[in-house]
C-alpha cells in the first residue's frame, strides 16, 4: 500500500516518562501484511510474523521489524475485536510489554 491512512494512538503506558511502546502501519488485508513482510525481508531486515494475536484490543496478522535506532514497527490488519477486550486491564493492555530488547514474539501483550 503506496499511502497507507495515517492512525495516531496514544496509550499510557507504564515505562519510562517520554519512553515510545511502538510504532504501527495498519494495512487493509493479511495479505498487505504478508506483502510487507517479503518487502522487509528483502531488504535484509530481521521479521517476525505473528497470525491471529490478540493486541492492542482486537485480533490482528502482523510483522514486526526493528529500525536502525531501535524503536519497534508493526504493519498490520485487524481482523476482529478481540475476545474480552474490554476486560484486558493491568499490564495486559495494548502491547504494555513492548520493548526494543525483547524479541518481536514477546513484543505484544
Amino acid at each position: 500500500m503506496a499511502d497507507p491512512p495515517l492512525k495516531l494512538v496514544l496509550i499510557e503506558g507504564v515505562g519510562e516518562p517520554g519512553s515510545l511502546n511502538h510504532l504501527g502501519v495498519e494495512v487493509a488485508t493479511t495479505y498487505d501484511v504478508a506483502a510487507a513482510a517479503t518487502s522487509l525481508a528483502g531488504q535484509g531486515l530481521e521479521t517476525d510474523l505473528e497470525a491471529k494475536t490478540t493486541c492492542c484490543y482486537a485480533l490482528q496478522d502482523e510483522v514486526w521489524v526493528g529500525a536502525p535506532d531501535g524503536e519497534r514497527w508493526e504493519v498490520y490488519t485487524v481482523l476482529a475485536d478481540a475476545p474480552d477486550s474490554g476486560d484486558l486491564g493491568g499490564d495486559q493492555r495494548c502491547c504494555s510489554a513492548v520493548s526494543t530488547d525483547a524479541p518481536a514474539a514477546a513484543a505484544c501483550c
